[in-house]
């Protein structure tokens, strides 16, 4: 399963970039394979896994903020792992096989 997830905590006074922080910190102490961006963090792995971390996450940043906004997209195609990196190299290979994209 992939879960690319963004979380937004409201109301509090200081810079929120510190709470974030310490989500992505969660995330990469989790040991589930990871990706951070701009806007989302993806996270790999078993359903429950995944599910276990989200939560820890909302409830980390609750400690902080009077409200939370948490964003998720899920993927989930059981029996396929390797997923957070496979689908970017699958579509670099087309890409650099200079083959032209399906048309519109």
């Amino acid at each position: 399963m992939l879960a690319a997830f963004s979380v937004s905590p409201f109301g509090q006074q200081d810079s929120v970039g510190d709470v974030v922080a310490g989500v992505v910190r969660l995330v990469r102490e989790s040991g589930l394979p990871n990706e951070t961006g701009p806007m989302f963090t993806t996270v790999e792995g078993e359903p429950g896994e995944v599910f276990a971390l989200l939560s820890r996450c909302l409830t980390y940043v609750e400690q902080y903020a009077p409200r939370v906004s948490m964003v998720v997209k899920i993927d989930h195609r059981p029996g396929h792992d390797g997923q957070l990196r496979g689908k970017v190299e699958r579509i670099e290979r087309v890409l650099s096989e200079g083959g032209d994209p399906p048309p519109v």
